[in-house]
């Protein structure tokens, strides 16, 4: 059977790329892709391509490719659309979201989900994944766009809003990865593991977390997770040497469940690991303040040199990676059933969060596409922690559907660490001095804005 066509955005990249589509071509029934790489810049696009040959070639797959500048030219009959990319960059727009918070005293780790940071790159982000949901209305309106893009919330609500007969889904990692870092941490294999996660991305719990037994009994993992805390043993030593994962087991201790997403991501999330007036707390959870930018610029020169390693060598090695997108794209293509967890609209999947917010839930995928399960009594403690968030969110969207860049300020205002850290003046000051930062980035109406305020 010929296989499917797959669009990947943001082709430059590579090393995602590679994962995503090397998981692809390990399956039987997408082993005959074309695959249309598309990015904007041509020599990150050269390199890609030159990669992904080499991975066809070491595969021996019959996968064949093209490479596209023009979006729309690369969406042409497409059956599933890859969307990884960053609007403005590490530098300068990565730079920009932590620098200028710097100067209010507003200390970030990522910054690429809520925060001020997550604010503005979502504002730099939706109207570019909108014009890739256009762009499929004209040539691919049946295809499946599988969305690997933060701030992941913003940008799935912004696009269900505008764009709902798109089929999309929001794609993370931090489930399966956080299940691994809990197998671990118990010293278990993470296939004897059993579980249910559900909330919003990177705001999302473990509901149930179980170890299946020899008798195919189940287990209650939490009191193992809750005893290695309370007596030191956990979290166990990792090779993470910024950070030692101790938020999410206080988050645990505090509420009773282990939240999906890293440490250093939740830090950030909430008002209570991140003060200025108060680096005992930084010291005591090892929070890695900054993280991003210097993960950044150690994924930059890691890359330089595997880049010159690929080069160099005949042959790819290949490994299967933890990501979604070749389960669903071969679920869909093949019609064999298989579980994720996706990012979707609210139609009542999480009755606790509004309506429309987009939710992270097991979702069922087969020849029908993606289908979301409902989860129900989420203890209120974990929803009034997603509430917060969603709240931001919520503004955030609302300020890019009607061009309202007040909504804007309100959602920095909502903001649950910035609020901790900043008064409204200085919080509105900071606003406007990230939207005059990024005016090369941002939507014309709130570029206006930045001008008349300058």
């Amino acid at each position: 059977m010929k296989g499917p066509r797959i669009t990947f955005i943001g082709a430059g990249s590579t090393v995602f790329m590679t994962n995503i589509l090397g998981d692809c071509l390990q399956r039987p029934a997408l082993r005959q892709a074309h695959i249309a790489l598309m990015d904007i810049d041509e020599t990150r696009l050269e390199e890609s391509a030159t990669v992904l040959d080499k991975l066809i070639k070491s595969l021996g797959a019959d996968a064949t490719f093209s490479t596209h500048l023009d979006q729309k030219e690369s969406l042409e009959r497409a059956d599933f659309v890859v969307v990884a990319f960053n609007i403005g960059g590490y530098d300068p727009c990565t730079i920009t979201d932590f620098e200028v918070p710097k100067n209010f005293g507003l200390r970030q780790t990522i910054a690429d989900t809520i925060g001020i940071g997550g604010i503005m790159r979502g504002l730099r982000t939706v109207p570019h994944l909108w014009s890739i949901c256009e762009d499929m209305l004209a040539v691919c309106p049946d295809a499946t766009l599988l969305n690997y893009v933060n701030p992941m919330a913003i940008n799935m609500w912004a696009m269900s809003r505008k764009y709902p007969t798109i089929k999309q889904v929001g794609l993370c990692h931090s489930v399966q990865k956080t299940a691994q870092a809990i197998a671990t941490d118990l010293g278990l294999d993470v296939v004897r593991l059993r579980y249910k996660c559900a909330g919003i991305n990177h705001i999302s719990f473990f509901l149930t977390l179980e170890e299946v037994m020899e008798d195919g009994s189940f287990r209650d993992l939490y009191p193992d997770l809750q005893a290695g805390y309370a007596n030191g043993t956990l979290p166990a030593h990792r090779e993470m040497p910024r950070c030692e994962n101790k938020v999410r087991y206080e988050m645990m201790k505090r509420t009773g469940y282990y939240v999906t997403e890293s440490s250093e991501h939740f830090a950030e999330y909430t008002p209570w690991f991140i003060k200025r007036d108060r680096p005992d707390l930084i010291e005591t959870f090892q929070i890695p303040l900054d993280e991003y930018p210097e993960r950044c610029v150690e994924q930059v020169v890691r890359w330089k040199s595997r880049l010159e390693e690929i080069k160099s060598n005949p042959t790819i090695e290949v490994s299967e990676s933890v990501e979604y997108a070749a389960t669903i794209i071969n679920s869909i293509w093949t019609g064999e059933a298989s579980v994720i967890y996706g990012n979707v609209p609210n139609d009542g999947y999480v009755p606790a969060l509004p309506n429309g917010c987009s939710v992270e839930v097991p979702c069922l995928v087969d020849r029908n596409g993606i289908q979301p399960t409902r989860v129900e009594a989420i203890p209120p403690q974990l929803t009034a922690i997603m509430r917060t968030n969603v709240n931001v969110q919520e503004l955030v969207v609302e300020a890019l559907l009607k061009e309202n860049v007040e909504h804007v300020y309100h959602a920095a205002m909502m903001d649950p660490h910035t609020a901790a850290e900043l008064d409204l003046e200085e919080i509105w000051q900071l606003t406007s001095d990230l939207l005059a930062a990024h005016e090369d980035w941002l939507p014309d109406w709130a570029v206006q804005h930045a001008r008349e305020a300058a």
